[in-house]
C-alpha cells in the first residue's frame, strides 16, 4: 500500500469505528421520536459541515445537474434516514443481531455490484477479503430471533449500507467530501422533518432532555461530522470496494465498546470474529500483497482502478458517515 491508500484505509477505519461506538449513544433514544432525533442531529451537523466545505462550494453546487441533485436525495433518503429507519424497524421483531448480520454482508455487494456498474468484473482479492469479513461480522454477532418482518427490513438495511457508499461515487469527485457532506445531512434533515410530519403530526419532535441531548449531540458532532467526512476522505483515496471492507469494523467496534456500558460482554466468538474481519481487510485493501504486486491505485471519486501512477492528493469531502448510520 501507498501513502495515499494507507491514508484512505486509516479515514475509512476511522469512520467506522465511530460508527460502531456509537450504539451506546441510539441505546439512550429509543423513546424519541425517531424523524425528530434524525432532523436534529442531520440538521446539526449540516450547519457544523457548510463552513468547512471550503472555497468555490455555491459554485459547485449551482454546477450539479438535475440528475445528481436526485442522486443526493436518494443518498440521503436510501442511506442515512431509510437505513436508520430499517434497523429500528427491523429491530421490533428482530434481535439487533440479525440485522447486524445482513449489514455485514455490504462487502460483499459492494465488492460486485460497484465493478458491474463500472463495465468490468470484481476484483479477486477485494472480493475475497470482502467475504472474510462478511464472515467474520457474522460471527462477532451471531443470529438472532426474528420473523418474515425482521428478515425483509433486515435486507432493507443492506440496501441502505450499500446505497451509502455506491449512490456517492458519481457525486464524490465534483462536490468533495466536506461539501458531500454538508449537503446530503441537509437533505437528509428535510426528509426526516417531512416524515415525521406525516407520520407523527406535530409530535414529531420535543425537546430532549440531558441525556438524550447528549447522545444527539454525540451522533451529531461525532459519529455524523468527523465519521462522514473521514469515510468519503477514505473512499475518495481507495475507491467504495475496498473502503466497504472495513465497515466490518462496525460490530467489531459494537462489542468491544458493549462491556463498557454493561449491555453485553466480548468472548471467544467476538475475538474470531474480529480476527476474521481485520484478516479480510488486510487481504482485501492489499495491505497482505508483495510490494511488487500491489492494486492499482484509485482515481479520486471513483471505484474504477486507474492505470496511471498514483496521485499524491484529493479534495476534501465527509463521510459514515452512516452511518449510521
Amino acid at each position: 500500500m501507498n501513502a495515499t491508500s494507507t491514508r484512505g484505509a486509516l479515514l475509512a477505519a476511522l469512520a467506522c469505528v465511530l460508527v460502531g461506538g456509537s450504539f451506546t449513544a441510539n441505546s439512550v433514544l429509543g423513546s424519541y421520536p425517531y424523524a425528530g432525533g434524525q432532523f436534529l442531529r442531520y440538521g446539526l451537523a449540516c450547519a457544523l459541515l457548510f463552513p468547512l466545505a471550503g472555497r468555490g462550494s455555491l459554485a459547485r453546487l449551482t454546477a450539479l445537474t438535475g440528475r445528481q441533485w436526485v442522486r443526493l436525495a436518494l443518498l440521503a433518503a436510501v442511506g442515512m434516514v431509510g437505513f436508520n429507519l430499517a434497523v429500528l424497524a427491523a429491530e421490533r421483531t428482530a434481535e439487533p443481531a440479525v440485522p447486524g448480520v445482513f449489514v455485514g454482508c455490504a462487502p460483499v455487494v459492494v465488492a460486485v455490484l460497484v465493478p458491474l456498474v463500472d463495465g468490468r468484473g470484481p476484483q479477486r482479492t477485494v472480493l475475497h477479503g470482502a467475504l472474510l469479513v462478511a464472515a467474520g461480522a457474522c460471527v462477532v454477532q451471531g443470529w438472532g430471533r426474528t420473523d418474515a418482518a425482521g428478515l425483509a427490513f433486515s435486507v432493507c438495511a443492506l440496501a441502505g449500507e450499500v446505497g451509502f457508499a455506491v449512490l456517492a461515487v458519481p457525486v464524490l469527485r465534483p462536490l468533495g467530501p466536506r461539501l458531500l457532506s454538508a449537503v446530503v445531512c441537509a437533505v437528509a434533515a428535510l426528509e426526516s422533518a417531512a416524515a415525521g410530519l406525516l407520520a407523527e403530526g406535530t409530535g414529531w419532535l420535543r425537546r430532549p432532555d440531558a441525556v438524550e441531548a447528549g447522545a444527539l449531540l454525540w451522533q451529531a458532532v461525532v459519529v455524523t461530522v468527523v465519521g462522514f467526512v473521514c469515510w468519503y476522505m477514505g473512499m475518495q483515496r481507495i475507491g467504495a470496494e475496498r473502503a466497504t471492507l472495513f465497515s466490518g469494523l462496525i460490530p467489531v467496534a459494537a462489542a468491544c465498546t458493549a462491556p463498557l456500558v454493561g449491555t453485553g460482554s466480548y468472548g471467544v466468538a467476538q475475538g474470531a470474529g474480529s480476527a476474521l474481519v481485520g484478516l479480510g481487510v488486510a487481504l482485501g485493501s492489499g495491505a497482505l500483497q508483495r510490494p511488487g504486486g500491489r492494486p492499482a491505485p484509485v482515481r479520486p471519486g471513483s471505484a474504477e482502478p486507474s492505470r496511471r501512477p498514483p496521485f499524491g492528493g484529493t479534495a476534501a469531502r465527509g463521510g459514515v458517515e452512516s452511518a449510521a448510520e
